[in-house]
């Protein structure tokens, strides 16, 4: 099912708002440190706590505005609430900073799994969007996974060795451009093998 359209700007911010917030709220509480029923709290704690109901909330909107969540959205969401929690119900944001690392291993995974049937799970997920010959599936797909796999590292390499700032500089503003650059250079591939026909045509 397509589900319905919505403007685009609004399906953005709903998209990344909680991400940007995530971002402002850590800039606002970094140094700073809270006594919560007894037990100290640091500013990364308090904004994982901000960012775990508030993107429950705007995923729940994008559903109800557009009648689907896609795969992905489903899944990230179900991993930031159990690490997040975990994070803030522990007081450790390791398991925070894990949970990218988590999202893109599982993508990786299951793209992974198709690759080895033969088919690619990505076309199944996104075809009605972008139609592609079957090859270019495949190529795409590949593609796709080493990318999530060098994520998965990058993100372990970052959380792992460098500050609380650079970490979430990379969450909130390099995964994101990333994964724009990582589609725009697929233009060759899309202009290869794209295809006018949609799926049932």
């Amino acid at each position: 099912m397509a589900g319905r359209k919505i403007n685009p700007w609004l399906k953005m911010g709903l998209e990344f708002g909680p991400i940007l917030a995530f971002f402002l709220a850590f800039g606002r509480l970094k140094d700073k440190t809270f006594t919560l029923g007894g037990t100290e709290y640091g500013g990364f704690i308090l904004a994982t706590a901000l960012f775990v109901p508030l993107l429950v909330a705007t995923t729940v909107i994008l559903w109800r505005l557009t009648g689907r969540l896609a795969p992905m959205q489903i899944a990230t969401l179900v991993l930031v609430v159990v690490f997040g929690g975990l994070s803030v119900w522990l007081n450790d944001e390791r398991f925070f900073k894990m949970k990218p690392t988590i999202i893109y291993l599982l993508f990786a995974g299951i793209l992974g799994f198709g690759l080895m049937r033969g088919r690619s799970y990505l076309a199944l997920a996104i075809e009605e969007a972008m139609p592609l010959k079957e090859e270019g599936w495949m190529i795409l797909t590949r593609r796709l996974t080493a990318f999530f796999l060098g994520l998965a590292v990058a993100n372990e390499a970052i959380w792992r060795t460098m500050s609380d700032q650079a970490w979430v500089n990379f969450k909130t503003f390099g995964l994101p451009a990333a994964l724009f650059l990582f589609f725009m250079a697929q233009g060759g591939l899309l202009k290869t093998y794209g295809t006018d026909e949609r799926p049932g045509e």
